[in-house]
């Protein structure tokens, strides 16, 4: 009785111990499909998600770091045509997005729309100086007239005491001051506080969490312009599809420069101890016509661009109503030779001037990112809140997958072993029995 007590109870634990190891087993794809189904629920862009809470308020701060270059021989330029020598000013630091979005609507077609206001709040404690600093840079409104009036330039500019250069504050250049030559304000951002960009169509991914994120409207407009870069929105880079795939690169809309760009994938780090893909813009971004033919829309001044032939640089007269402005990474980074020699001063660095993107690989959130004119990194509290929320389950789960694997496995060996132990025990205990008694009788 007792040896078949062993043993049922050997066997039942190897069984019980294969039962756990098939669970913790199973358990393995389940839960990565529990996973799947808990991610694409929370990245749905509707009241009571994870996605929504992080969308609608005002999220990560988003920070605008200026620098400008100071022309420091201004006299010699307009007396005698020498290339401008600069000196880099900065960082001039403001927070700018801080306020919730504002007039949430969400519509039968599965999308929400909504504008997201506008405002600059500068931040001392991480700038090199005051917004009072002042910069010797080119004058807004000469370099704007000069396209307007031609002829009657030299006679408007001596009119109101204006020169090719102007010294200016920082805040006077960035947010607006009023202008002798135009007689209205202007700045490079102005106006800026108070308003808003927008309204966006974004879809929810409620029907297709695929299409989470990505604008479906701006302006009004459904698709973009032909002056535009595509013919389809794409997300606004704060948030992508779940699932990333290393392979495929990322595309987003960025309203500073009206068009869709792209971003491939360059490698895998921890954040605030949560893994992120980092995805780069492509070179291609700012390529010449010649070499990336999407960006013939961009070039409408030939003798600017040297026939279409430069690179680095993309006119945006075509959304900033006619205004000649151009845009391009710090220091004219990917630019073409002649730009670097035109100008005195300029140094241009990968690594301190890109635009990159880290997101979340499993949820598609954009954790950081850097717009060389803006960036942004989640804070610890977000960071911690990330980690309880979606991190810490997934690596729960992940534990107790293979504590009940091992546990199971280690069981079932345990049993079987014991149990063949005490199985041969058993044998030879029985053979020796036989053997004396034989002896015995003999």
């Amino acid at each position: 009785m007792g040896c078949c007590n062993w043993r049922c109870g050997l066997i039942t634990g190897a069984v019980f111990g294969a039962l756990v190891a098939i669970l913790g087993g199973v358990l393995i794809p389940v839960g990565d499909i529990l996973i799947e189904s808990v991610v694409e629920t929370e990245a749905v862009i509707e009241p009571g998600t994870t996605a929504y809470d992080n969308w609608a308020a005002a999220g990560v701060v988003v920070y605008r770091q200026f620098w400008f270059f100071d022309v420091q021989n201004p006299i010699e330029v307009l007396n005698y045509g020498t290339s401008p020598v600069v000196i880099e000013r900065g960082p001039y630091t403001y927070k700018t997005r801080y306020l919730p979005k504002d007039n949430i609507m969400f519509n039968p077609n599965m999308t929400v729309s909504f504008v997201l206001p506008l405002g600059a709040i500068f931040e001392p404690s991480m700038s090199a100086g005051s917004e009072e600093d002042k910069i010797t840079s080119l004058n807004l409104a000469v370099a704007v007239s000069s396209c307007l009036f031609h002829g009657l330039l030299e006679t408007l500019i001596r009119m109101s005491n204006s020169s090719l250069f102007q010294r200016r504050t920082v805040k006077e250049l960035l947010w607006g001051y009023h202008d002798p030559l135009l007689k209205s304000t202007l700045g490079l951002f102005a106006p800026y506080n108070g308003t808003f960009d927008g309204p966006y169509n974004v879809f929810t991914g409620k029907d297709d969490i695929s299409k989470v994120g990505i604008i479906d409207r701006w302006k009004g407009e459904k698709k973009e312009k032909k002056t535009f870069h595509v013919a389809v929105f794409f997300s606004d880079a704060s948030a992508f599809a779940p699932g990333l795939d290393k392979k495929k690169p990322l595309y987003f809309f960025s309203s500073d420069i009206c068009r869709s760009v792209s971003a491939s994938y360059e490698r895998s780090y921890s954040l605030k101890d949560i893994e992120v893909y980092r995805y780069g813009l492509l070179p291609s971004t700012l390529a010449s016509p010649i070499d990336n033919p999407d960006n013939r829309c961009f070039c409408r001044n030939f003798k600017t661009t040297k026939n279409c032939t430069m690179a680095g640089v993309l006119d945006l007269s075509s959304c900033q109503e006619g205004r000649p402005i151009y845009m391009s990474l710090p220091h004219f980074l990917h630019g073409s030779p002649s730009l670097l020699t035109d100008v005195l001063g300029l140094s241009p660095n990968e690594e301190h001037h890109s635009t990159y993107l880290d997101v979340e690989p499993n949820t598609g959130f954009t954790l950081k990112f850097a717009k060389r004119i803006q960036t942004a990194e989640l804070d610890d509290q977000t960071a911690d809140l990330f980690k309880e929320e979606l991190v810490s389950r997934m690596e729960m789960l992940d534990i107790i997958q293979w504590v009940l694997l091992g546990t199971g496995t280690g069981i079932f060996v345990l049993c079987l072993v014991s149990y063949v132990v005490v199985r041969c025990c058993q044998t030879k205990t029985k053979t020796k029995t036989k053997t004396k008694t034989k002896n015995m009788l003999a």
